[in-house]
């Protein structure tokens, strides 16, 4: 787990697949994903597949051309609408 991005209003983490024990098989397809917490809603979405990837590609656009804050957070307030499960503190 890596945060990337942490503000007042948003926490960006990057979830990678785990490497398998010793002498357990790997998986079939190792899975990645972002997870993406409004803080001002207290909801957290995670991306994997198709939209895992195209958050990546989002990712690697900002570090070609290094965005502003505002720019960063009007792309994570898009995924944010996607949102539906309340933060939970385990």
């Amino acid at each position: 787990m890596q945060m990337l991005y942490d503000s007042d209003s948003f926490v960006v983490v990057h979830l990678q697949a785990n490497e398998p024990a010793e002498g357990e098989p790997p998986p079939r397809v190792a899975r990645h994903g972002f997870e993406i917490v409004d803080k001002r809603t207290n909801k957290e979405v995670y991306l994997d597949g198709s939209w895992a990837e195209a958050f990546q590609r989002q990712i690697n656009a900002w570090q070609l051309n290094t965005p502003t804050q505002e720019e960063v957070e009007e792309t994570l307030d898009g995924y944010a609408e996607l949102a539906q499960n309340p933060l939970v503190m385990h």
